[in-house]
């Protein structure tokens, strides 16, 4: 009710100023030779863009403190190169309503959509960012004190591109590959990412996709391809299989992000759908339909709540707790390094989460599907670390989750009713990346089961005893 109030008051605010001088001393985008110059014309104000098309060759910049935009405008960019809208520097920022997209035949980008950098208590309210293909975050924000993220539209910001990872000593390989993010935060702490939509209705994960793109093929990269600590199996096979990259909402910067809230947000067609990297995070009420993967937490996100989700036709992790690459013990100062403090995973609550359907959206081909035995397919899956140096997952409370099995209620296949075998192979996995193998030193610790609902997967509910 009170955004429809907000909305409706900005739409006399527009009409008077078109029509009127009676509202009087509104600055406005018609009164001057261009947005930026309305800007700075103005600081510390909210600037009003009229509905219409506004074409621009240069990033929009906001530096200063209190000032903003809003209306119904939809400004275009011309440049692929430049981000649309950057804020930078400032405190009270407000931008509202307004859409923001690239010019006919520049969508292909390699910049964000919007830029938010090193800026206090910022508000996106009611922005759509359209088809700004780009491997960066379509809303992007870095270096961020309590900015918030809602009522916000992303749709289409995937392309397709090379992943280069042969600066790593993990990797070394470079690959070909989907990737973008929708909303992406980096070094910030106390962000809101609330009711927002993302969506992704172009660039989707089929065969005929990965065939024209020789999508995971190895390709050269900035430097040479060398066989990275992670990366035996990939030269063994020339190709990778994760070739479907991004997230719709990704918070990371395991070190640096704290206190976050994603709550209320509707994720379609992703590879991610929510991906954090993070501590003291609320991940609740979401919808992720059509995923590889629902929500995942990795690289030292230690204290998050993960409740009341709706996990919708994930093809390979509905859940994943996982010790990543980054994490570590604590380390005390030596010659050459500063001390650290731990980064590590645990202290979680996984909770009155459902996931559905599993196995029954875009990329199955590529995983469980891709095996008889649904190989590494599990709605909630636990693993130890990448490397035997991470600190194992700890201490987590796995409570009243449901992982219900599509097939048990026949599905219509020619136009018949049949019943069909789960996609997953466990509804719970905890262990090592490979059922093959033994139990290393980073083998999760403390995990309690109470009160799930569990449909058995192919081969059972789960591979380890589930008590409290």
């Amino acid at each position: 009710m009170k955004t429809t109030l907000k909305r409706l008051i900005a739409a006399i605010l527009i009409m008077g100023s078109v029509c009127s001088d009676s509202f009087g001393g509104i600055p406005t985008v018609a009164d001057y030779p261009s947005i930026q110059a309305a800007l700075d014309a103005n600081p510390g104000q909210m600037v009003l863009v009229p509905d219409g098309d506004h074409l621009i060759q240069k990033k929009i910049r906001i530096s200063r403190d209190g000032s903003g935009l809003y209306g119904y405008g939809r400004i275009l960019q011309e440049d692929p190169e430049q981000p649309i809208l950057e804020i930078e520097g400032a405190e009270g920022v407000r931008v509202c309503d307004l859409t923001f997209s690239r010019a006919e035949g520049k969508q292909e980008a390699r910049a964000p959509g919007v830029l938010i950098l090193d800026c206090t208590d910022t508000l996106l309210d009611g922005v759509r960012v359209l088809d700004n293909h780009a491997s960066e975050g379509s809303i992007d924000l870095r270096d961020c004190v309590r900015c918030i993220v809602r009522d916000c539209e992303v749709t289409n910001y995937k392309r397709i591109t090379v992943d280069d990872r042969t600066e790593s000593d993990l990797y070394g390989y470079a690959f070909h590959a989907i990737d973008g993010h929708g909303i992406l935060v980096r070094f910030s702490q106390g962000t809101r990412v609330t009711d927002n939509r993302v969506v992704e209705n172009r660039l989707l994960p089929t065969p005929e996709i990965k065939e024209k793109h020789n999508l995971g093929q190895l390709t050269p990269g900035k430097k040479p391809n060398h066989v990275g600590e992670l990366a035996s199996d990939v030269f063994r096979r020339g190709s990778v299989t994760n070739w479907h990259q991004g997230s719709a909402i990704m918070v990371s910067s395991p070190e640096s992000t704290d206190h976050t809230i994603i709550t209320g947000n509707y994720i379609e067609n992703c590879a991610q759908g929510i991906d954090i990297h993070s501590d003291h995070v609320i991940c609740s009420r979401n919808i992720v339909k059509c995923g590889m993967m629902g929500v995942k937490a990795t690289h030292g996100s230690r204290n998050l709540i993960i409740t009341e989700n709706q996990l919708n036709r994930i093809d390979l992790w509905g859940i994943i707790l996982n010790p990543g690459a980054l994490s570590h013990a604590a380390e005390a100062a030596s010659e050459g390094k500063s001390q650290r403090a731990a980064n590590v995973d645990g202290g979680t609550i996984i909770a009155e989460n459902i996931i559905s359907d599993y196995g029954y959206g875009h990329e199955y081909w590529n995983w469980g599907g891709a095996s008889e035995d649904k190989k590494g397919s599990y709605a909630i899956a636990l693993y130890e670390g990448q490397l035997p140096t991470n600190p194992p997952l700890r201490d987590v409370l796995i409570q009243g989750n449901v992982v219900y099995d599509h097939g048990r209620d026949q599905i219509l296949v020619d136009g018949e009713p049949k019943v069909a075998p789960p996609r997953y192979r466990y509804a719970i996995y905890v262990g090592p990346w490979g059922e093959s193998n033994e139990k290393g030193p980073t083998y999760p610790t403390g995990i309690r089961f109470e009160g799930n609902l569990l449909h058995p997967g192919l081969a059972g509910i789960s591979n380890v005893e589930l008590t409290p």
